[in-house]
């Protein structure tokens, strides 16, 4: 009689090896799903690190953020730009350098040749001369001076290729300024009127958009609902709002005043400040986020009302030392502002 071999010993191996290989498949499917899981976690935005969603605006820098002119010539400060990821500059028109009275149609449409070159664009144009030649003056010669300098600024800034001027209309008092003779508020008014009437038919005809500043230290247009009524007035497309963030922050807030302006925003500064500070001067200003601005809900409301246009950061003192740092934090701020950076 042949004898079967015993293989009670094999089953039990067998089945033992597919119980591990049971338990063992249940692990690494729970450890490929917790896996997952944490990789999908990992990726949801961060909102200690950026903005939780991302914002359809377009990043630009003032020039006076560059040590321009004295370190660096203007297609550095455009090269530098473009190499921090910003979408474009915003150019500044004074009585010298590259953007000046000096300037024509030709040299105007060259600095817009360069900047295609580049790759970068041209966000608008922004001018102090608006404080030595206040189109609100007492003086006659420099209102009449104030208005021909804006004049000019408003071809230049055709002839750029930009269709956006900040306008500064008038103001009742300048405190940096000791030359300036405070002017009464009705006066200060009628003469801000006056005068971008007067700059508005070329404007019109030229495609340039007259974007009115708030300026609290000015004393004029103090509110969101003056500066509406103000806008308003003019009945004109080409009369619009350059919201500056910074410029009200000493008593008000601004993502109270871009939902009150809504539509009439056509252009945007990013100004830093801190509520902690005792100096309300230019010197209050900070690089952007080291401040108290509560810039979530700052961007939440230029998004609520529609804004797509440029932000454009505007600081008055280059780094002393190493001053494309200033400008490649900026970007990396601006970044995490727009939700581009998780």
């Amino acid at each position: 009689m042949t004898t079967q071999p015993d293989n009670s010993s094999d089953r039990h191996l067998t089945r033992r090896a597919a119980i591990s290989a049971a338990l063992a498949a249940a692990g690494g499917a729970a450890a490929f799903a917790h896996s997952v899981a944490g990789a999908a976690e990992a990726a949801k935005p961060d909102a200690r690190r950026a903005a939780p969603k991302r914002y359809d605006m377009k990043k630009s820098i003032n020039l006076w953020a560059f040590p321009y002119p004295e370190r660096m010539n203007l297609e550095e400060c455009l090269r530098l730009a473009k190499a921090a990821g910003f979408d474009a500059v915003e150019l500044n028109y004074d009585l010298d350098n590259d953007l000046s009275p000096k300037a024509g149609a030709a040299e105007c449409r060259a600095i817009r040749k360069l900047a295609d070159k580049i790759g970068i664009g041209i966000s608008g144009l922004c001018s102090f001369l608006f404080w030595p030649y206040p189109l609100t003056s007492g003086d006659a010669a420099k209102r009449e001076r104030g208005l021909e300098l804006a004049a000019k600024m408003v071809q230049a800034a055709h002839d750029v290729g930009t269709d956006n001027l900040l306008v500064v209309p008038g103001a009742v008092n300048i405190p940096w300024r000791t030359d300036y003779e405070p002017v009464p508020f009705d006066v200060c008014d009628r003469r801000a009127r006056e005068a971008v009437a007067k700059l508005l038919p070329a404007a019109a005809k030229l495609g340039v958009y007259l974007n009115i500043e708030n300026i609290f230290f000015s004393g004029y247009l103090m509110t969101p609902a003056e500066m509406n009524a103000f806008v308003d007035s003019f009945q004109s497309e080409y009369v619009r709002v350059h919201f500056d963030t910074g410029n009200i922050m000493i008593f008000h807030y601004p993502e109270h005043w871009i939902s009150a302006l809504g539509k009439r925003i056509r252009n945007v500064h990013l100004k830093e400040f801190s509520k902690k500070a005792t100096d309300h001067s230019l010197e209050c200003f900070r690089p952007l986020l080291d401040g108290t601005t509560n810039w979530p809900a700052v961007m939440e409301a230029f998004d609520q009302v529609g804004y797509r246009g440029y932000l454009t950061f505007e600081y008055f003192h280059p780094y002393l030392h190493y001053p494309e740092a200033l400008i490649y934090q900026t970007a990396d701020s601006m970044d995490r502002l727009l939700g581009l950076k998780a």
